[in-house]
């Protein structure tokens, strides 16, 4: 049981804090060592939601620009807007071998902070127009993704297939609309789900198939506006049929509701049982969605990992870890990341790191070790600034450079929001906490006024003049812009897309790719806790749903009389 030592006031919003003891252990254990002198990790000046919020602010996964190539002038598809004083290279020429990032470094200056340094670095460093993506074919719109084939508008996803307009991902096959959910195929708009086939609008539902507008369906098939179903098959509304009586009021059902939209499911929502926290054989463990963990405290979305904290998005086998997000496999001893992929070890406050040892405030650096404020290094060692250094010198110099950053209180800080190549407004963090301009200005971060320009086109049509039907969609649909129901921004129709619609009879959506992003994150409950009572039995209970939400929720034990 972990025991309060101090309650700390956070520096951005003022909202109180605790730091354990089993808090301090684990910034004593990844306090680094030189020459026999340890530089203790301070504890945070953020509270856990502040730092979060922080680190999102450096991630850009559903924006993208036409900007020109820095090097070669010619029209690219780019994360970074074109406003922005970057030196953007063509992802291909970024990762030829006609330059060398070598070649861009700084010598310390300790008359100077390290995060001033850090960001001249960061803004005269060319950088790839794309997150560099490894064994991926016909899927160039793509960000912080890996083995993706013929995927378009996809991002922080691993091996998918035939794959749009979908986050968080993890082995899909023709797969449109959907966001945090493993094992699907041919399935649309699925929201923190895995191992369903052919399901439309399904949410926090497991190894079901053929089912429609549905939440909580576990070994489930062919199900239309089903909740909290248990090895079910041809129910409407959790009405058993038989097969013939199912197929005969499904066929005209299925088309009414897929013209409906959101609304079925919104209804199905209000009706069902919601478990206070979705845990299956965890131990120790609070947060929601987490499988075959222990000591996971204020986690979320992650499996077969160990002591973390105030992490989220992982895939499995993290351990000793606190403040992560959309870590994949085998991590140790990590501390405010922002994603990082197989094997790293004592990786402390880094963006985009894969498979390194011993890293400290670096982004995009890949198979290295011992490196401290560098960019896009691979197979490097002992590199400070992106410059070269012998061992010997790099343990000399890296003490002085945190005792500089402790006397500019700089140590152990995530990178300020302030330096980040991405406005908040384009950012993941507008998903975890919404600001308008006004108060997202008043809280230091930057905002993003640039304006896409508009899709060159034959004709644009309003979304709400689309047939519903879509099989009275004409092919040269793909040659126009629908204009948004909700933002009235114009959104084009890809031939990939196309054929997914037809194949599988659903309309045409009436919604900008980004507001449907938006319409599955409101789908999804925040990333917080809060203390409420069981609907059942009123005893205390932790959950994602606050209290002053209308639905259902019961503890584990009432849970599991009630749906099973």
């Amino acid at each position: 049981m972990e025991k309060v030592v101090q309650v700390k006031t956070c520096k951005h919003c003022q909202s109180l804090f605790n730091i354990t003891d089993k808090d301090l252990e684990f910034y004593e254990k990844i306090s680094p060592s030189f020459w026999w002198k340890k530089y203790s990790v301070p504890t945070p000046t953020l509270c856990p939601d502040c730092r979060n919020q922080r680190r999102l602010s450096w991630r850009n996964e559903q924006n993208l620009y036409r900007r020109k190539c820095s090097y070669t002038k010619k029209d690219i598809i780019s994360m970074y807007s074109p406003d922005k004083d970057l030196i953007v290279y063509d992802k291909d020429y970024w990762n030829s071998d006609k330059w060398d990032v070598m070649d861009y470094w700084l010598d310390i200056d300790f008359w100077k902070s390290f995060f001033e340094q850090f960001i001249y670095l960061l803004y005269n460093t060319p950088i790839p127009s794309l997150t560099i993506t490894y064994d991926s074919e016909n899927s160039d719109y793509q960000v912080y993704s890996w083995k993706m084939k013929n995927c378009y508008m996809i991002s922080a996803s691993w091996d998918c297939e035939n794959t749009m307009y979908s986050t968080r991902l993890i082995k899909t096959v023709n797969v449109f609309d959907s966001i945090d959910s493993t094992w699907l195929e041919r399935c649309y708009q699925i929201i923190n789900s895995e191992n369903c086939y052919a399901c439309l609008y399904v949410i926090n539902s497991s190894n079901s198939q053929n089912c429609l507008f549905s939440y909580d369906l576990t070994n489930c098939s062919n199900c239309i506006l089903c909740n909290n179903l248990v090895w079910k098959s041809y129910c409407i509304e959790n009405i058993q049929y038989s097969k013939d009586e199912y197929e005969t009021k499904s066929k005209k059902l299925k088309i009414e509701l897929l013209w409906k939209w959101w609304n079925p499911l919104n209804k199905i929502l209000k009706w069902s049982i919601n478990r206070d926290l979705m845990m299956i054989w965890c131990e120790d463990s609070v947060w929601d969605n987490l499988k075959n963990c222990k000591n996971c405290i204020n986690c979320f979305h992650f499996e077969e990992s160990e002591n973390c904290k105030y992490s989220e998005n992982g895939w499995m086998w993290c351990y000793n870890s606190y403040d992560w997000r959309w870590v994949w496999e085998n991590l140790y001893f990590g501390y405010e990341i922002l994603d990082t992929w197989i094997n790293a070890t004592t990786n402390c406050f880094s963006i985009s790191c894969y498979t390194n040892d011993n890293i400290y405030y670096c982004i995009n650096c890949h198979n290295s070790s011992n490196l401290f404020g560098c960019l896009w290094l691979k197979n490097k060692s002992y590199c400070i600034f992106n410059k070269q250094y012998t061992k010997e010198q790099y343990e000399e110099l890296v003490p002085k450079i945190i005792e500089n950053m402790i006397h500019t209180w700089d140590w152990w800080e995530f990178f300020p929001s302030k330096l980040s190549p991405f406005w908040y407004n384009e950012t993941a963090a507008m998903e975890y906490l919404l600001l308008n301009q006004k108060d997202a200005i008043n809280q230091w971060f930057n905002w993003l006024i640039y304006q896409q320009p508009l899709p060159k086109v034959q004709k644009t049509i309003n979304a709400n003049k689309l047939p519903n039907n879509i099989d009275d969609i004409p092919d040269d649909i793909l040659n126009r812009a629908i204009e948004c129901e909700i933002s009235k921004k114009p959104f084009k129709i890809v031939r990939q897309e196309l054929d997914f619609y037809k194949k599988n009879n659903i309309p045409i959506p009436k919604r900008h790719p980004s507001i449907r992003h938006i319409d599955r994150i409101d789908l999804s409950n925040p990333k917080k806790i809060f203390d409420r009572k069981c609907d059942k039995c009123w005893i205390n209970i932790k959950t994602t749903y606050s209290p002053d939400r209308e639905e259902k929720v019961y503890c584990e034990k009432c849970y599991n009389n009630e749906v099973y």
